[in-house]
């Protein structure tokens, strides 16, 4: 089989269904978002490979990375016309609240903006969380238009949430501070 189909060669494509759209449509805008961040979260995953304080992040990131592409399938499968299992549930949000919560507890509660950085890993947290957060507008805006579970919007903001404690977590385990915003 060939990567290329030509099919999409006049900017539409087709969802699971067979329906085709075009390639700007908000609904291809929205699940291709969620793949950019699932690829930096794949480069995030390279970046601490092999460094055991970060095992459990990895883990984490793992099964983030096989959520988001049920995520992206039920966006792209509006009908769900062929797979019920490619949804998002609320057990899927449950369990990122549970690594929140978890995670938080190594953390010092915070009273000010922090910038992005300190560590690289920390950095690239910080872009993923930035790409979640468009993705989640993205889908805000498709949910006006078109019917999307109400799961996809909560499922986004909570991972936004998880990235910006794992951007905090990584520094801290760097033995590296949090960088405060200063109002100049």
């Amino acid at each position: 089989m060939k990567i290329y189909t030509k099919t999409g060669d006049k900017g539409d494509t087709g969802l699971i269904d067979g329906t085709r759209i075009l390639k700007s449509d908000l609904r291809i805008t929205a699940y291709g978002e969620v793949d950019e961040a699932n690829s930096h979260i794949g480069l995030i995953i390279s970046n601490i490979k092999g460094n055991s304080i970060f095992d459990d992040v990895g883990k984490i990131l793992l099964d983030i990375q096989n959520d988001l592409f049920v995520l992206g399938a039920e966006l792209a499968n509006p009908q769900n016309t062929k797979n019920d299992k490619m949804q998002v549930k609320k057990e899927m949000i449950t369990t990122m609240e549970n690594c929140i919560d978890k995670l938080e507890s190594e953390l010092a509660p915070i009273s000010y903006f922090i910038l992005p950085g300190g560590t690289v890993e920390s950095a690239l947290f910080h872009i993923c969380r930035t790409v979640v957060r468009r993705a989640e507008r993205t889908a805000v805006a498709l949910s006006k238009e078109q019917k999307i579970s109400e799961e996809i919007l909560m499922y986004l903001n909570r991972l936004s949430d998880l990235l910006f404690v794992l951007a905090r977590v990584t520094n801290i385990r760097q033995n590296c501070n949090d960088i405060p915003w200063k109002l100049k």
